[in-house]
């Protein structure tokens, strides 16, 4: 009995929306940590860690382009290795 398996591009909408939401929600997170930086007295703890964890997340945007390079790839192989293991395993 010969399994077939499908693949739609639609189920790709799903994952840009994830990466687009991280993104925005990102964003949000900074401006609202960096206002709250800016209410502390500087050279307190309180500041101190406040820029730790700017510095921190700050650093995950410019991870995005590549995770949604892995993705990208990742899709591409899966449907590469499906229509050649459905063209191929038959013969």
């Amino acid at each position: 009995m010969q399994k077939i398996v499908e693949f739609q591009i639609s189920e790709l909408l799903g994952i840009a929306m994830t990466l687009v939401v991280l993104g925005i929600g990102i964003g949000y997170g900074l401006q609202v940590m960096g206002e709250i930086k800016d209410d502390m007295a500087t050279n307190s703890y309180e500041a101190n860690a406040t820029q730790s964890a700017i510095e921190g997340v700050a650093k995950i945007p410019e991870k995005l382009p590549t995770i949604a390079t892995v993705i990208v790839a990742s899709v591409i192989i899966g449907i590469l290795v499906t229509y050649l293991w459905g063209r191929f395993a038959n013969q």
